[in-house]
This record gives structure tokens, C-alpha cells and sequence, in this order.
């Protein structure tokens, strides 16, 4: 069991652990850290507590110390020092015509690096440019290529929803969303409507997988054949929530059909359809799958080269 301090060092960036080393230590504090990239600023999100061997990485780097006044003072000067280089960089990337996107620029509490964040397609030679950065700063030059919900998570910016966005507001950490949430959330595959702000799936249907996840157990999809207190019949509309379907039902001895309402508990799936659209999917991921696995050469066949 170890007593740590969590630190932030950026508004809603990861937590990292830290030995308060004996000083008393509280939420809100800001305080004076070392870490890899040496003495840095941040501020205290979760106060002292215990914590399994288990659960940390080891060894734990130490609090050197609360901030006080003057180290607040490096911190202001370091802000307007971080709008000064972005400002110069961005010159100086014109000068050398480099497709890149320049988005921050950050300056360690030491002053001993400025760290210069940027987006680009592909990679980029900035030797360069980081060759005038440095002998502008007299320091040490880091260039860190960053992706596009990096971007958004430093920019920050209004969702669809009309609230500021999740991974500038509280997201510590980005979690992997893929298109299979939205349809197990009834939601439209219009990419449009799924996206955020920086092109990718919306952070937010990562929300209620776990709960649509448990509620789909079960449940039919739109096309399966079920049977019916009234007789079999079709899937037409599925209610995730309310756990009830709605389904075509095809009287006995007549050639009409009725549409009815059941709850889950009162049917039972006897086929499963599969539509086209999945099939073609499933096909085509099977046409990639060969390409990245070809089959292997019979014995006594030699290989054309075209």
C-alpha cells in the first residue's frame, strides 16, 4: 500500500500519480513535480489516499514542493511566452512551406524545452525548421505530431448537442468507439449525424454501449422470423429501450396480415435473417482477409513474378 497525490497538467488531461513525499498535501493545491521531461507545474485533482503496489507504475517521482507566488509568476510568464513562439513558429513553417497545422505550444516550467504541437496528413521533415526554432529559444525544440481528436480535445469547440465537447470538458482519456455501437443504439449510420467536430465517431456512444449491450441480449433484429402468442410472424420495428417489437402477422386461414405489439418474454426467434447489405460486408471483409493471408503454394509450383 503506497500514498499518492493525483496531478494534472493540462485542464481535463490524464492523471498521473505522485508520492506526496511526507508533505501534507490537498485537492486544489498546485504544486512542483519532476517528471521525464523534467520540472513541471500542475495542479492537485485527487488528495492523498492509498493505493495498491499493483494499481501504480514503479518507482513513484516525488512532489518536490507547494507551489508558492513565484513559481505561479514562472507560470504566467510561461503562457505569454507559449502565444509569442506560436506566433514564430507559424512564420517560420511558411517560410518553409511545410503542409503541417501548427495547434499549440508549450513550454515546460523550467523553461529547458518548448514543446510544439502540430497536425499533418503524412510525415514531415521538419529538421529545419526546428534548427531556426532553436536558435531563436536557445532551448531545447520537441515537435509532436498529434491527431485530429488530439486536435479537438486542445482547441476545444461546441458538439451538435450544443455543449462544450467531452474530451476538452472531462475526458481524461479517449476510448476507442467503433460504428457498431450507433447500430446497437438504433442511431443513424449517416456519418454526418455520428461525428464530432473532428471528423471521427462521437466519444459520446461510448456512453451507453454497456447498457445497450445488455438490453440487445435477446433481442430480435428487424426481418427475423419469431413465433407469437398469435401465430408466427415478422419483425418489422424493435424498441431497445421499452424491450418490445412490433411485428407482421399473417391471420390463419386468410390471406391478411395484422401488425401487433409484444413484449420480448412473449415471442420466440426461430430465423434470423440476414440482409444483403451484411452479407456484401461480411464478403467483402472476406475478399480482405485472403489478400492479407493468400493461400499457400502447392509443393513443386513455383511463384510468377509478372
Amino acid at each position: 500500500m503506497i500514498t499518492v497525490i493525483g496531478v494534472r497538467f493540462r485542464e481535463s488531461g490524464k492523471i498521473y500519480y505522485f508520492s506526496p513525499n511526507g508533505k501534507k498535501i490537498e485537492k486544489g493545491n498546485n504544486v512542483i513535480v519532476e517528471t521525464v521531461r523534467g520540472i513541471e507545474h500542475g495542479e492537485v485533482v485527487i488528495g492523498s489516499r492509498i493505493i495498491e503496489e499493483e494499481e501504480l507504475v514503479l518507482p513513484l517521482k516525488k512532489v518536490l514542493r507547494i507551489a508558492a507566488e513565484e513559481d505561479e509568476q514562472i507560470v504566467r510568464e510561461n503562457r505569454i511566452k507559449e502565444k509569442e513562439a506560436y506566433k514564430i513558429c507559424i512564420e517560420k513553417i511558411k517560410t518553409h512551406k511545410l503542409d503541417m497545422k501548427l495547434i499549440d505550444v508549450e513550454y515546460t516550467f523550467d523553461s529547458n524545452k518548448v514543446l510544439f504541437y502540430f497536425t499533418a496528413d503524412g510525415r514531415i521533415d521538419f529538421r529545419d525548421l526546428v534548427k531556426d526554432l532553436a536558435a531563436i529559444f536557445k532551448t531545447r525544440i520537441e515537435l509532436r505530431q498529434i491527431g485530429v481528436r488530439d486536435e479537438a480535445k486542445i482547441c476545444n469547440g461546441i458538439g451538435i448537442c450544443g455543449r462544450g465537447l467531452c474530451c476538452s470538458a472531462f475526458l481524461t482519456e479517449f476510448q476507442p468507439v467503433s460504428i457498431k455501437m450507433a447500430k446497437e443504439q438504433s442511431l443513424s449510420l449517416n456519418p454526418v449525424k455520428i461525428s464530432g467536430v473532428c471528423g471521427r465517431l462521437m466519444c459520446c456512444l461510448k456512453y451507453e454501449e454497456e447498457t445497450y449491450e445488455n438490453l440487445n441480449k435477446g433481442l430480435p433484429s428487424v426481418g427475423d422470423k419469431i413465433t407469437t402468442p398469435d401465430g408466427d410472424g415478422e419483425v418489422i420495428h424493435v424498441n431497445v429501450i421499452r424491450q418490445l417489437i412490433k411485428a407482421v402477422i399473417r391471420k390463419k386461414d386468410k390471406n391478411e396480415t395484422e401488425v401487433k405489439q409484444y413484449k420480448v418474454e412473449d415471442i420466440k426467434i426461430i430465423q434470423r435473417k440476414k440482409c444483403c447489405k451484411q452479407a456484401k460486408h461480411d464478403m467483402e471483409n472476406l475478399n480482405k482477409e485472403d489478400k492479407k493471408h493468400p493461400k499457400k503454394l502447392d509443393k513443386g509450383k513455383k511463384e510468377k513474378r509478372n
